[in-house]
């Protein structure tokens, strides 16, 4: 079964006088593969600017704009229509040796997967360990643990949207029992590496009823590399695991390293632009 969806995504700085726009760099095209496919895509930028695409460390498409004069407004406005072919979520097999935890990855993976395993707070590891040791993860079904911490972020934290740049650490969420997307997905990506399960940050879009009506943002989840299925992706915010309503754009090691759009300006000290966005994911017949 394949859906089409459409995904628009308009980002807004409008500043109160004019300045010099530095480079940006911009990661809003879906991760093409066997279950996605670009059907169209359309990208409008002001001012005048010369792009340039390339892939980065982590296989995302990514776009390097340069602005030319000064303006006192940038806008990037993304329409994109994918093919969303089904999946589902539950039909894949772990490797016997990886079906129980604890377990070790096969020694022919563990070079490549080293990196997703090593905490980006790695400060946070003994307070993380403290809110792990009640759930009673060891020996449980791998696959039911991942469930289950799953659940748990979306059971015990109160969502909230936050506008500001970056993501909270474990300790911040797990002190303020709060967070929004991508700090749920960054308290489940490092929970899984101190439990030596190599994680990794998604972002992306999500369809849902919010997103049809627009004026929605973009959204955040985690994948775990499952010997014998591959990375598969768990959403901390709804608790579930993820299927065709996601469509990832970015993958990374650091939850801090693939904001949909990131760059700087020079202007007078005081300017600080209004920024707005947003993000509309709609079905298609």
């Amino acid at each position: 079964m394949m859906q089409r969806l459409r995904i628009k995504h308009l980002t807004e700085y409008i500043f109160s006088t004019p300045v010099v726009l530095k480079q940006h760099r911009l990661l809003l095209r879906p991760r093409e593969g066997h279950d996605v496919r670009i059907e169209s895509s359309k990208l409008d930028i002001t001012p005048t600017y010369n792009i340039k695409w390339q892939r980065d460390v982590f296989d995302n498409s990514l776009a390097l704009v340069n602005f030319q004069g000064r303006s006192m407004q940038l806008t990037i406005a993304s329409e994109v229509v994918i093919q969303h072919f089904d999946h589902a979520p539950y039909d894949f097999l772990v490797d016997d040796y990886a079906v129980n935890f604890p377990f070790n990855y096969a020694l022919d993976e563990q070079a490549d997967l080293a990196a997703y395993q090593q905490l980006i707070f790695p400060n946070d590891r003994h307070i993380i360990n403290e809110w792990l040791l009640p759930l009673g993860l060891y020996g449980m079904q791998t696959f039911g643990l991942l469930l289950k911490l799953n659940q748990t972020i979306n059971s015990q934290f109160l969502y909230q949207v936050r506008e500001e740049a970056g993501v909270q650490s474990p300790t911040q969420t797990l002190v303020q029992r709060s967070g929004s997307c991508r700090d749920y997905a960054t308290l489940f990506i490092e929970a899984c590496r101190c439990l030596g399960l190599a994680s990794r940050f998604v972002s992306g879009y999500l369809h849902a009823p919010a997103t049809e009506a627009g004026n929605a943002t973009t959204h955040a989840w985690a994948e775990v590399y499952l010997p014998g299925t591959g990375w598969k992706g768990f959403d901390p915010t709804s608790g579930v695991v993820t299927g065709n309503r996601h469509i990832a754009v970015a993958v990374a090691r650091d939850p801090e390293s693939v904001p949909p759009v990131s760059g700087s300006f020079l202007g007078p000290d005081a300017t600080m632009p209004r920024l707005l966005v947003n993000v509309q994911v709609n079905m298609l017949v």
